[in-house]
């Protein structure tokens, strides 16, 4: 049996299958396992917690696990060491996230192209058909994950402080979250996962894309995003496209379009939840 998993920091997706493919169940969900910002000791009580993933614990026999915060080595062995802890007979493969948006999202395997990732955080880097190339070693939330839910959430927080919010948008952003300074302070210092936290405020946008004050919005993150990662690759963007995953890209498609006309790239493939288009790429690789 086969766990195939899917992490952000806000929430994580395992699905089960058989060794022919077959899903053995609706996927399961539990927190997010990012090594980068989770102790160890966190890492195994969302997994222990988990009483679905523990009726596959002695049965799984590959993991192949996909996350934020698997980008550098140290991380990346912690976890894979949490897991081969609980799942005993488990042959793990612990890679970033990025890996998994590619093989989610290019139209064949040996497929060059930019790749996106837009959720809780955000990421992109190259693809030549082989190998992943990252230009921008990633400094997390606070300093940039451009065009993700934190980053939004925190753009939309500033916005609502310093009166730059129309007043209609600003009194239904009031009366949809607790705006009290010293809430939002306790959840971003004082409380586990401020990424996912900030994350939160940014479905209020795909609420309220009727605004213009929302559009605009989104679109200057994105111009953001495009022009400090996306642009790393201006010139594999000239013959590549560039494939968007997560939620905040696909629910930002057109604003997304847009702004590719104006940096003067190909926009491919969205995908909202790359977990989907992993499946058969490890049934027709398994080893």
């Amino acid at each position: 049996m086969i766990l195939i998993v899917d992490s952000g920091s806000t929430k994580c997706d395992w699905m089960a299958i058989d060794m022919q493919g077959n899903q053995l169940e609706e996927k399961i969900r539990t927190k997010g396992l990012n090594p980068a910002i989770l102790s160890e000791k966190k890492l195994k009580k969302i997994i222990k917690k988990s009483d679905e993933l523990k009726a596959y614990r002695e049965e799984a026999s590959h993991i192949f696990f996909y996350g934020a915060g698997c980008g550098t080595e140290n991380p990346r062995l912690i976890l894979k060491g949490v897991l081969e802890a609980y799942f005993p007979n488990a042959a793990v493969e612990v890679q970033e996230d990025t890996m998994a948006a590619v093989r989610a999202t290019i139209n064949t395997t040996d497929e060059a192209a930019v790749v996106c990732i837009m959720g809780t955080g955000s990421n992109c880097s190259y693809y030549d058909g082989k190998e992943l190339h990252q230009r921008v070693l990633s400094l997390g939330y606070s300093l940039m994950d451009e065009a993700s839910g934190n980053h939004y959430g925190k753009m939309l927080i500033k916005d609502y402080y310093f009166n730059h919010m129309p007043e209609d948008i600003r009194v239904a952003f009031g009366h949809k979250f607790n705006m009290d300074a010293d809430y939002i302070k306790y959840n971003l210092y004082k409380q586990p996962n401020p990424n996912a936290y900030l994350a939160s405020f940014a479905e209020f946008m795909f609420l309220n894309k009727d605004s213009e004050y929302i559009v605009e919005l989104i679109k200057k993150g994105f111009r953001d995003f495009a022009r400090n990662m996306i642009m790393q690759y201006a010139e594999e963007i000239k013959t590549v496209p560039v494939h968007f995953a997560g939620s905040i890209a696909y629910f930002s498609q057109d604003e997304i379009k847009e702004v590719a006309k104006e940096f003067g790239f190909t926009v491919g493939n969205f995908e909202r939840r790359p977990i989907e288009g992993l499946v058969q790429y490890h049934i027709d690789n398994l080893a």
